[in-house]
């Protein structure tokens, strides 16, 4: 086994490992270790726009990442460990999460923490979730990961995964808002996330005998960050993979009240209708085809509608108002 510890706390480049290590060590056991700076990773089948605050995550400049496993969006900051089982599919079986978290709750229940695999894929402490999990079959290999909440700012994580849910009706996986909670409580004040990281890894390689540390070439990083900038950096990748889904919101602004509807299919609008009670002396009609065929992303329609004389459709407004109606 391969225990490797990531130098980075790009988000971006962190999940990028992952799927690069697929191809890097195609039968080889690993244990990966990584911190992100603050950063909400989205399920596979999730559509993005529906799981996060995005007004929040824009004005926090907290990163968005799609990861290649399904279950639910997740926060990360620098309190929160994370760790990557990836093994060889046929060794275990695949809908099992307990085999994989052993080595966590054998760590923590020594240092006096009760904490116990709960449901399908939670980690719970007194009935609040510290960890959550997910997994991947790909190339003959399996991974399983999951987070520890250590210490992460709750205020934030909160903010961060708080969506209205009537923005957006869609057939995309809803993340579980579960209660959750962050082990320093249970642990010794000044427990960090680099000394959890060096207790686990510890109890990883007292449990596996011939595991070694790898330290990523610069070859390895090479490869992760061009993989991280044609995939995983990319809006194509984080929202535009988002199931199909329909979005409406209303404003009020000077000029009356606002409301639109979306259908976006694959991250771009394919139907667009504007209500309202506003006075203009032009068919909405004309502004609502010129939507089809753009992305449903903030600065995108931003200057779309500064390029269109607005008063012809709605009176007196800017294009700052009326963007806020498809965000």
């Amino acid at each position: 086994m391969f225990i490797i510890d990531s130098p980075s706390h790009n988000a971006y480049f962190n999940i990028a490992t992952e799927e690069f290590l697929l191809h890097r060590f195609p039968t080889e056991d690993i244990f990966l270790l990584y911190v992100n700076a603050p950063s909400i990773i989205v399920g596979k089948f999730q559509n993005t726009v529906a799981e996060i605050n995005l007004d929040y995550v824009q004005e926090k400049d907290i990163k968005v990442v799609r990861r290649m496993s399904g279950g639910g969006a997740v926060y990360h900051d620098l309190g929160n460990l994370n760790f990557s089982f990836h093994t060889l599919l046929g060794d275990h079986d695949f809908g099992d999460f307990s085999i994989l978290t052993q080595p966590v709750l054998r760590l923590l229940n020594r240092l006096g923490v009760p904490a116990a695999l709960q449901g399908r894929n939670d980690l719970l402490v007194d009935g609040k979730k510290f960890s959550g999990n997910a997994k991947l079959a790909r190339q003959g290999k399996m991974i399983q990961h999951g987070t520890l909440l250590l210490n992460s700012e709750m205020e934030v994580l909160g903010e961060a995964l708080k969506a209205n849910p009537l923005k957006f009706i869609d057939k995309a996986t809803k993340s579980n808002r579960a209660r959750v909670t962050n082990l320093i409580q249970y642990l010794p004040e000044d427990t960090t996330t680099e000394g959890l990281k060096n207790l686990l890894t510890d109890e990883i390689i007292s449990n596996n005998p011939g595991a070694e540390r790898y330290e990523l070439s610069t070859d390895d990083i090479a490869g992760i960050e061009k993989l991280m900038q044609e995939k995983y950096e990319t809006w194509d990748w984080n929202f535009g993979f988002s199931p199909n889904y329909s979005f409406q919101k209303a404003i009020k602004v000077l000029a009356g009240f606002i409301e639109v509807h979306l259908d976006v299919v694959k991250g771009t609008i394919e139907k667009a209708k504007i209500f309202g009670d506003f006075f203009a002396p032009k068919p909405i009609e004309e502004l609502e085809d010129l939507l089809i065929g753009h992305k449903h992303e903030e600065e995108e329609l931003r200057t779309l509608l500064r390029s269109v004389n607005l008063t012809d459709y709605f009176g007196k407004v800017t294009a700052d108002e009326i963007v806020t109606a498809f965000k």
